[in-house]
């Protein structure tokens, strides 16, 4: 994550530049339709429990989701967004599995991005190891405190250390972890809500992203004019 003194919400606004809308509103199908006949709920669920992460690995999430997007005058954070719920669902699936990508050897971590993913680990198993050598980075540095019990200022700089790969994590590539992280964080405030994150669709009232309404033929002909309506989950449901 950057230290320069521009919005932290900007790399936000940015992401509809660069994913199609449609993918945006539907493409977490693919991992979820995967495992699951039918979508999960839309409900916000505020005692939801994970499935997978433990309780020590849920107190992180929730930590570092909620540096990686705070809630401030723009609207909703990571958290009232849903998440780290989002998260969660998404290790249950084909991807949380790294079922989506061929995960035999031999495996090269030093070579180019190019060459594709090059490590043994699937995500579920990168956030597993990756919390696990955070907390204890920090216990090290930090006078035995976790990740969650650090300040702002400090959950921040380890942040910052771990999206450059400063850390020597023996388990995992702290930079490997940091960018699953964000990643998924990134995912959970924008995804259709029927996926567990986007809470109330939040990422898209924030943006003005109408999500998965099916017509837009009026609109074609006024490039710039506001769209007037309120977003539409793929279940139906209106924000």
């Amino acid at each position: 994550m950057s230290k320069q003194p521009e919005p932290r919400r900007r790399f936000l606004r940015q992401v509809l530049a660069i994913v199609p809308a449609a993918s945006v509103a539907s493409g977490a199908a693919l991992t979820q339709s995967a495992c699951n006949s039918a979508a999960p709920s839309a409900a916000a669920r505020a005692d939801y429990h994970p499935t997978y992460f433990t309780t020590a690995e849920w107190t992180f999430l929730y930590a570092a989701v909620d540096r990686l997007i705070p809630e401030d005058e723009h609207g909703a954070g990571a958290l009232k967004a849903g998440v780290p719920e989002y998260i969660d669902r998404q290790m249950e699936t084909p991807y949380g599995h790294g079922k989506l990508w061929y995960m035999q050897g031999p495996f090269h971590p030093d070579v180019v991005a190019e060459m594709g993913y090059q490590i043994n680990l699937a995500p579920r198993d990168v956030y597993r190891h990756g919390i696990a050598a955070c907390d204890e980075y920090c216990k090290k540095n930090h006078g035995g405190k976790t990740f969650a019990q650090l300040d702002v200022a400090a959950q921040e700089a380890v942040l910052h250390d771990m999206e450059h790969g400063k850390p020597a994590f023996e388990s995992v590539p702290s930079r490997t972890f940091f960018s699953f992280l964000l990643g998924n964080t990134k995912e959970g405030f924008f995804a259709d809500p029927i996926y567990g994150g986007n809470k109330d669709m939040a990422g898209w009232k924030m943006l003005g992203f109408p999500g998965a309404r099916a017509d837009f033929m009026d609109w074609i002909e006024q490039p710039g004019a506001k769209y007037p309506y309120g977003p539409v989950s793929i279940n139906g449901r209106r924000g």
